[in-house]
């Protein structure tokens, strides 16, 4: 049995939380469609500007008490990398007592997991490949103030599984391990290959794609930060398995211009699926 979707497009009404509406409302109003919901209860809308000729937004909200999503650190890395990258121009960011919210300009691009791209796979993939590149080669590893270690992913799945989580919670590639098994391969990290600035979420979603099929920029990067490229690669490839099906990873490789690293790649997923 696979896991159930990290995130997916909303397909029935979503209740728009009173943050999110006083924003709009605040701003003159304009037209909110939800585009994406993840397992977690996050939320982002499309904030349309009713033709008034300016440009679109995405708003993001997640309710208080998820420390999984951290949109004001999101709103710190975003801004960072802005200065080197092409990334979304943060409007505004605040929290109350119900939730947090991040409102950011809309980029001309779609998702790699649009349906348009999801029908061109390879096209998407190479944009991902070439995107992760352009992203590694960018970001200044020396100035960057941000960290995604090892040391801190691990004590990260060393706490999900205090809380209970095993292999019924893991990807079907990890589900035969028991947790002793996995927390052991954890604890023998592959030597780094090249430290850079890693994107944090590099999965299909994530990459926005030109009408033309080129890499335009990256969006979610509330995890951004320093780590082998691999933490990075190794997720991006697997992720074209599970929005396109199997046999494009390949392809991700070949436009980041890298041949594929076995054993990093197998530590790396491990430790996305734990951590």
């Amino acid at each position: 049995m696979s896991r159930p979707p990290l995130a997916m497009i909303p397909t029935g009404p979503v209740p728009v939380p009173p943050a999110v509406r006083s924003l709009v409302d605040a701003a003159g109003g304009g037209d909110l469609v939800p585009v994406w919901r993840n397992n977690l209860g996050g939320l982002t809308f499309r904030w349309g500007t009713n033709g008034t000729g300016g440009t679109d937004r995405y708003l993001k909200w997640v309710a208080a008490g998820t420390p999984e999503i951290d949109l004001l650190a999101e709103a710190e890395r975003l801004a960072w990398a802005s200065h080197h990258t092409a990334v979304p121009h943060v409007l505004d960011a605040g929290q109350d007592e119900l939730g947090t919210w991040l409102v950011t300009e809309a980029i001309d691009a779609a998702s790699a997991v649009d349906p348009r791209w999801v029908a061109e796979p390879a096209t998407a993939a190479a944009a991902i490949g070439h995107g992760l590149r352009v992203l590694h080669d960018a970001l200044p590893v020396e100035r960057c103030p941000f960290t995604w270690s090892v040391e801190e992913r691990v004590a990260r799945a060393d706490e999900r599984i205090a809380d209970g989580e095993g292999p019924t919670e893991w990807f079907p590639e990890h589900a035969a391990l028991t947790v002793t098994e996995a927390c052991a391969r954890l604890d023998l990290a592959p030597p780094v290959d090249r430290l850079v600035v890693c994107h944090g979420d590099a999965c299909a979603p994530n990459t926005l794609v030109r009408a033309d099929g080129s890499f335009a920029a990256h969006v979610d990067l509330g995890s951004l930060g320093v780590a082998d490229r691999w933490a990075d690669l190794a997720v991006a490839a697997w992720s074209t398995e599970w929005n396109y099906g199997p046999g494009y990873d390949r392809i991700v490789y070949d436009a980041y211009g890298i041949e594929p690293d076995e054993e990093r790649i197998a530590y790396y997923r491990l430790l996305w699926d734990l951590g």
